[in-house]
Parts: C-alpha cells; structure tokens; sequence
C-alpha cells in the first residue's frame, strides 16, 4: 500500500489510450501534429498566448527554465527546502552552467516577500558578490502548502522591481489550483511568473512534462538548450499526445482533486498529528519510531522525514481501500 510518492501512482487509462493513438508515422522530433497543438490548448488553458515545450522530466523542467532565466554568474533565489537545492542532484548549477543558489527560510516552504527582499538586500551591487537574478518557488511547496495568487503577485511584484526573472516549480501546481480553486493564469503570469514546470507525470501521465513561458521570448533559447541536454526525444509525438489528452475536459485538475481528497480523508483521522494544513495531496505526520513501524509491519509504505516524522503522498487514483486501511491505522495508533 504505496503513500511513498505520487510518482509511484499507475498511469491514467486515458493517457495510455493517447499514446496507443499516437502510434502512427508523423513527423519526428516536435514537427508532428500534436506537439503543433500544444501553444494552442495550454494558450486556451492560461487565458493568453504562451510556448510550450515538452521534457521528460520536472528537474529538465525546472533547469531548462532556469537556465534561460539566470546567467552562469547569477544566483536564483529559493527556499531552502526547495527541491532544486535539495532533491535535483546540482542540475540547477550543470544546467546553467555555474549559477548560484541562495537559499532563504519562510514556513512551510515558502518563500515570503520580506524574506525575499532581505536576500537581496544583504548582497552588495557589486563584483565581489553573485548577484540575485531570478526568482524560483515551489507550488504546492515541499510541505504540501499552496500559494494563493495574491501571494505570489506580492513576490511577483518584488522580483519586477528588482530586475528578477520569476520561475514557478509547478510539480504540483495541478493539487494547489485544485485545492484554491484559482485559476491558472492568476496564479502564475498574472502573479508575474515568467517560466512554469508544470507537472504531469505525478497527475496520471506516464513521462511528460510541460514548459510553459509565459515570456515567449525564451522559447528559442530553450529548444535549443533541450537539444543540446539530450531532452529532445525523436518520437516527442507520445508526450504531447499525453499533455493533450490530460488537458482534454480537465482530467488534469479532476485528477489532483482527487488525489486531495484522498489526503483530506487521511488527514480527518490524523488531525492532532499534522505538521503542516493539508493543501494539496501531502501530508506530514508526527510519529514515533515505533508507530511508524507499526505502520509499516501492517503494509503502508512512507518516507521517514526526519526524527518522529513521516511523509505521505496521496495519488490520482484514490488508492481504493489502501487510504481507508490507512485513516483507520493511524487513528488506532
């Protein structure tokens, strides 16, 4: 009974039936017909005209952004639990070619405007220094909190007058928007965000992600630097045709919420145990050794996240009688 990550979670049928349908000859590359039609559906999603490249992976994602975004001198400022710093194995500085991290504190993962400010602030204009160019936030963040739009207009406003470019880790950007109930275009490039990883392969697909720069100036750069980074598959047709078909009657948004709902059902028999407010499809409970043993010797699987605390990661697929089991384990510990 895997709450170990939402990566783990099976691929939804409609994104198999998609690429059964894309097994045909088209063009190579991104010349084919669906990679064509992805501009069109995420510009129809985002309410304005944007570029849009697929990758295989959410750390492609992220650093082909970042790369673009922030020069090899610069820094990019993130929190310190983000999973650029913590979880992608230096790929922001290999893909940007020597790029700074500069890591700020806020709870739950978020980065707040006077932490932000007070980042830059504390480095002088100076050739001694990096120099904060870009901006990077995680939504929902690595605990599991969601960033209203306003919050993220607030850090949006900040990195504009400062000359920052605003990236947008959105692995999880489907549970947040789900749990909000926002809509996408407010919570990003109307926030200020210029580049977005939104993911796909947590959310029911099986190896597709999307870039979405809402700065189409980058899109140029960024096609070539997939190339040049082994991310341009030959047959890119199979990812595209699992982006449509997860943007095709908001599968993608059905399906965090459902994955929120599960987290929800878990968290109502957890309550007194809860880290953090359940916003997305996360949770982080206080256990001791023993009780996550306990859980464990009954067949849940989780991550330890630290001394007397666990993660656990709900999925699309509802995890039929597992999440029950679960919520009745953990009230009976």
């Amino acid at each position: 009974m895997l709450f170990v990550s939402d990566n783990a979670a099976p691929v939804h049928p409609k994104v198999i039936e998609a690429i059964a349908e894309a097994n045909h000859a088209d063009i190579a590359y991104d010349g084919d017909a669906y990679s064509a039609r992805l501009d069109g559906a995420f510009s129809e999603l985002f309410e304005r005209d944007v570029r849009v490249l697929w990758v295989t992976t959410g750390t492609a994602a992220n650093c082909l952004a970042l790369a673009a975004l922030c020069p090899p001198y610069g820094a990019i400022v993130c929190h310190r639990d983000a999973h650029i710093e913590v979880d992608e194995a230096g790929a922001p500085g290999f893909f940007t070619g020597g790029a700074k991290l500069m890591l700020v504190d806020g709870a739950g993962a978020k980065v707040a405007p006077d932490g932000l400010a007070a980042a830059c602030d504390r480095i002088r204009p100076d050739v001694h220094q990096v120099q904060p160019t870009t901006l990077s936030i995680t939504n929902a963040t690595e605990y599991g909190l969601s960033y209203r739009a306003s919050e993220v207009a607030a850090l949006g406003e900040i990195a504009r007058a400062r000359g920052l470019g605003f990236h947008m880790d959105g692995a999880r950007l489907a549970n947040a928007l789900a749990f909000t109930g926002e809509r996408p275009a407010d919570v990003t490039w109307r926030a200020g965000v210029d580049a977005l990883s939104f993911g796909f392969v947590k959310n029911g697909g099986l190896n597709a992600e999307a870039l979405v720069l809402f700065r189409t100036d980058l899109a140029d750069e960024i096609a070539v630097r997939r190339k040049r980074s082994g991310h341009l598959l030959s047959k890119g047709r199979f990812l595209a045709a699992q982006l449509l078909a997860l943007l095709k009657d908001d599968l993608w948004l059905a399906n965090a919420g459902a994955a929120n709902d599960v987290a929800r059902r878990i968290a109502a028999a957890a309550s007194h145990r809860l880290l953090y407010p359940v916003e997305a499809n996360e949770l982080f409970l206080r256990v001791s050794a023993e009780e996550a043993a306990a859980l464990r010797a009954q067949g849940f699987d989780f991550y330890d996240w630290g001394p007397g605390e666990i993660r656990l990661v709900a999925s699309w697929d509802g995890q039929g009688e597992s999440a029950d089991r679960l919520a009745a384990a953990i009230a009976a510990l």
